[in-house]
This record gives structure tokens, C-alpha cells and sequence, in this order.
């Protein structure tokens, strides 16, 4: 996985789904966003050039790829990597940590946890249905690595 394509698997998913906006919104789930979903330190006004945005896009698919591996304890393909990446970009590292997903993967059940990403179709408590094809996007991913 040294190139960086592969490498960054989940990357296209999460430009399509996440979508590139470079003034600051509030999200579904009510949160300040900006650029490609970062949420880091925004506030109302906030505004970025394309380049920052994609500048914040790099190092936190990166650093959400580490918090992953930590997390994850049996081997994964590029694009399984790459997925779980998407999904917890979108979620935080937390909703991975404490996810039957993270559990059944790490049980080795490749199977089982795949199911899992479906589960997480919601914000603010309503299903959504960005968030339904986007679970499914990623499911069709991490499946792709199997």
C-alpha cells in the first residue's frame, strides 16, 4: 500500500459523499462544517479556499486512517482499509471504537461486520438517505476487499 491512490481507497467516497462546501454550514446532525465535512475549530462565517480544503482532506483521511489501524486488529485489504476509513470519517473514531462492526472484525468475522455498516444511517436521529447510500457505498467497498 505504498501508493497513495491505493493507499487512500476511501478517498473518492469521501469527496462524493461529504461534498466540498468552503463556507462554514451546520451539517444534519447540527454541527459547523467546512471544506470536505472537517469539523475541527469551525465556526459560523468560517470560510476556506479549495486548496485548504483539500489540504484538511489529506491530513485528516490520514490521521482517521491511523485512529482505524489502532483500532483494528486484523488484516485488511486497501479497500476494506479504505472504507472503514470513509465510515469513520463520517462518524468519528469513537462510533468505530465502540461498534459491533469494530467487534465482529476484530473476531475475525469479515462477514458479519460488513452487515454492520447499514446500521449507521442516521443523524439527528433521522435516517437519512445520503447516509443510507453512503453506507452502502462503503459496504460495496469493504466487500470489494474480501
Amino acid at each position: 500500500m505504498t501508493n497513495n491512490n491505493k493507499k487512500r481507497a476511501g478517498l473518492a467516497l469521501i469527496k462524493q459523499y461529504e461534498g466540498c462546501k468552503l463556507k462554514a454550514y451546520k451539517c444534519p446532525a447540527g454541527i459547523w462544517t467546512i471544506g470536505y465535512g472537517r469539523t475541527t475549530n469551525v465556526k459560523s462565517g468560517d470560510t476556506c479556499s479549495q486548496t485548504q480544503a483539500d489540504a484538511w482532506l489529506i491530513e485528516e483521511y490520514d490521521a482517521f486512517e491511523r485512529q482505524v489501524l489502532a483500532l483494528v486488529k486484523v488484516p485488511l485489504a486497501a479497500n476494506q482499509l479504505g472504507a472503514l476509513v470513509s465510515f469513520t470519517y463520517n462518524l468519528g473514531a469513537q462510533s468505530l471504537k465502540e461498534s459491533s462492526l469494530r467487534r465482529l472484525l476484530n473476531e475475525g468475522d469479515y462477514e458479519g461486520a460488513v452487515v454492520q455498516f447499514a446500521r449507521w444511517n442516521k443523524a439527528g436521529g433521522k435516517v437519512l438517505n445520503g447516509l443510507v447510500n453512503r453506507r452502502a457505498a462503503e459496504t460495496a467497498l469493504f466487500r470489494s476487499g474480501i
